[in-house]
């Protein structure tokens, strides 16, 4: 066998190897990426059941704290907007801006959910509503879900973004389409704990 030959067999095993190399780190980054946007779909669900009961507790606080509107006015704006991020995220999990516009959005509904409790606490009539309780009790469920869903989705997250940049994945990430992935945070310190609600 000639220098020459050797040279291209060489050559040949080298790039098969880097090729089977990069299909192994693609094929092991859109598993990861999977699985963190099924994660995200989890959230999903939560967040719907979630937006779903707020118009009904307004409409429940809505008769006894009359006197309340900018606040009921305060938490009706921040569902909407927090839905308009949910669905944006939910479109795009993968999109770092859509989750941080969705972690603001969430920020917000927490604190005028939180300010809309407290007010409620001087309405003994409203604490003592058969209704009220079961709602409160609904909504205490799903931030437990939201919490615990959230949670599964930052892991997969954190595991997909170890293994985009560690070695050798970090050669070929970026330039494969796999932008780093975005935690999912509720950003003012202050709100970081679920919204009270509890009347008792």
């Amino acid at each position: 066998m000639s220098g020459i030959l050797i040279t291209l067999l060489v050559l040949g095993g080298l790039a098969l190897i880097i090729i089977f190399l990069v299909i192994g780190i693609y094929n092991n980054l859109v598993q990861l990426r999977n699985r963190f946007k099924n994660a995200f779909a989890q959230i999903d669900v939560q967040l719907k059941r979630r937006y779903d009961l707020i118009p009904n507790l307004v409409e429940m606080v809505k008769g006894y704290m009359k006197h309340e509107s900018e606040t009921l006015e305060a938490v009706v704006n921040a569902r909407n907007r927090a839905v308009s991020a949910a669905s944006n995220a939910a479109d795009h999990p993968e999109n770092p801006e859509a989750i941080k516009e969705l972690s603001g959005a969430e920020s917000a509904l927490s604190g005028s959910l939180s300010r809309l409790f407290a007010l409620a606490e001087a309405y003994p009539d409203l604490k003592a509503n058969q209704n009220m309780s079961q709602l409160q009790e609904e909504l205490a469920t799903t931030e437990n879900r939201i919490a615990f869903s959230r949670q599964a989705y930052n892991d997969a997250v954190m595991q997909y973004n170890t293994a985009r940049e560690t070695f050798p994945a970090v050669l070929f990430a970026g330039s494969m389409g796999f932008r780093e992935a975005e935690l999912l945070e509720i950003e003012n310190p202050e709100e970081r704990a679920a919204p009270k609600v509890s009347f008792t």
